[in-house]
């Protein structure tokens, strides 16, 4: 009789919780939402975000905060955001980052696909490889010729060891069986100067917006994107993957993350929020100004996008033993 009485109450107790927790989520938000960024203020994921944040706090009648916390690669603010109330007060707005440096950083501790619950797809952001304009390199097939016939001569800039630039390079060096000198910076910013004096070869730019400018005038010119598709502010610069590697994609991606364990009907709101987002006007405009193209989708689709991307960048981190800074 005592056992009976046991569950007896402990199936009350978990009616009690569940519905205490479909009422919370019903609630949904009474208060402002924290969105952790992972890089620094002024950056061009740190503005999508910014948009995306305003936007959503139209939406949900309350106000998105911004909180910056750079750092280890994205590592602070995953940590951070793993670690708090999965409430759905707490979001982690992230990049391509959280599926490569638990790899580089060698911690399994912030294996994305365990310590997060998926909430929104936002946006890709092509890498384009960029020339200087006095180059000879016109086309994807210039650039493979020049790379074979010149092995570890040219020099490659990227935004830092273990970035998204610098490992899509290397993934790009292994299928094509090529090798060149890699030059690291702190950003793509910092590496572009070199590039327009020649100093640079070529660098697979991860950040669009900054090179566009020195496209449209001239001073360098695009050679191919990364992506699978064609990059909307360049299209008649062809792809990698239609030229010279077939099959090749690899670029950055955004998106939005919350910690393990956030009801699902919180998850659920916040996606057919973030979803309309992407489909206003102002902030398709915003997102194609930072060379972004925005996204959407499922909260599951999203967190098959960070599995199959944790797998292969960890493969990769593996294979060539790449490591950050």
């Amino acid at each position: 009789m005592r056992a009976v009485t046991h569950v007896l109450a402990a199936s009350v107790a978990l009616a009690i919780s569940g519905g205490l927790a479909t009422a919370q989520a019903a609630d949904y938000p009474d208060k402002p939402v924290r969105m952790v960024v992972a890089f620094s203020p002024g950056g061009p994921t740190d503005i999508i975000a910014r948009v995306v944040a305003r936007k959503l706090g139209e939406r949900l009648s309350q106000q998105v905060v911004v909180d910056n916390r750079p750092g280890a690669g994205g590592n602070i603010a995953s940590e951070q955001v793993a670690r708090s109330a999965a409430d759905g007060y707490t979001l982690l707005y992230n990049s391509s980052s959280i599926a490569i440096s638990p790899a580089l950083f060698r911690n399994p501790k912030l294996d994305p696909t365990r310590i997060f619950t998926p909430v929104a797809y936002v946006a890709t952001v092509p890498l384009v490889v960029v020339v200087n304009a006095a180059s000879p390199i016109r086309t994807p097939e210039d650039f493979l010729r020049e790379l074979k016939a010149n092995p570890g001569k040219l020099n490659f800039g990227s935004s830092g060891n273990g970035t998204i630039d610098h490992l899509t390079s290397v993934l790009f060096a292994a299928k094509t069986h090529t090798t060149f000198n890699h030059v690291p910076y702190k950003g793509n910013a910092a590496a572009l100067p070199d590039l327009l004096s020649g100093r640079l070869d070529f660098m697979m730019s991860g950040s669009l917006n900054a090179a566009l400018p020195f496209i449209r005038d001239g001073r360098l010119r695009a050679i191919a994107a990364t992506t699978r598709q064609r990059v909307s502010v360049l299209p008649d610069t062809p792809t990698l993957a239609e030229t010279i590697v077939p099959g090749f994609d690899s670029g950055t991606w955004q998106g939005i993350v919350a910690p393990a364990h956030t009801p699902p009907d919180v998850v659920s709101r916040l996606n057919r929020e973030i979803a309309a987002v992407l489909q206003d006007p102002d902030a398709i405009a915003a997102l194609h100004a930072q060379g972004a193209e925005p996204t959407g989708g499922t909260a599951a689709a999203y967190g098959q996008l960070i599995n199959t991307e944790y797998a292969r960048w960890t493969q990769v981190v593996r294979d060539t033993g790449a490591r950050s800074d």
